[in-house]
């Protein structure tokens, strides 16, 4: 199967409607993702196939999971754009901040935006400890950024009063105990990505009550 159809099916198991010109879009990402890969290692996975199942639908599977037309939202250790960048492509209303300190990949990240066209991303090239934002934002978001507890931390400076998104594999029950005493977990959902043989799941967090 090629990538237009193997994204077009994912995207219709994930019960999405997104268009033809952004499923475009999307592979025109895969692309950059791959030709940049051969020199700054952005992702352990090479082939285009697997980007589309591994990359952009998995990132694409948390999409029922967020509400809003106009959502700013904060991707934590944003590496290659994962997933803030399938998602601004997705919704091109929300604004999306890539935050990654990594200079190779934050320049990765601005030239994917500028070929791509995503007015509504700002890449951010800092240590999310160091990033203060002038606006909060609605939700903080990450796919591979350490531990629950770690990613508390850093939700909390960027989106106080929103919500945290953390995106998992298996349940992460160990993590899930220790949590923090400032979180409070909403829902711990499993998502079905299409052609993914693997568990995933999404943390859906907010700040505890005082």
């Amino acid at each position: 199967m090629t990538l237009g159809p193997a994204l077009a099916g994912g995207i219709r198991s994930l019960g999405l409607k997104i268009d033809a010109v952004t499923q475009e879009k999307l592979l025109a990402y895969v692309a950059l993702l791959e030709k940049w890969n051969r020199t700054y290692n952005l992702t352990a996975i090479r082939e285009p196939e697997r980007m589309v199942t591994h990359h952009l639908l998995d990132s694409l599977a948390v999409l029922p999971h967020l509400a809003g037309s106009t959502l700013r939202i904060a991707d934590i250790g944003s590496g290659g754009g994962l997933p803030g960048i399938p998602l601004a492509l997705a919704q091109p209303t929300w604004q999306v901040a890539l935050i990654e300190s990594s200079r190779k990949k934050s320049s990765f990240l601005r030239q994917a935006s500028f070929e791509l066209g995503l007015t509504g991303v700002e890449v951010v090239p800092l240590r999310v400890e160091s990033y203060v934002p002038s606006i909060a934002f609605d939700v903080a978001i990450s796919r591979a950024y350490a531990d629950l507890g770690a990613f508390i931390e850093a939700a909390r400076r960027v989106a106080p009063s929103g919500r945290w998104l953390a995106m998992k594999g298996g349940y992460p029950q160990a993590e899930l105990a220790a949590l923090p005493s400032v979180a409070r977990v909403l829902a711990v959902p499993r998502l079905q990505v299409p052609g993914l043989q693997a568990e995933r799941h999404l943390v859906i967090m907010e700040a505890a009550p005082r």
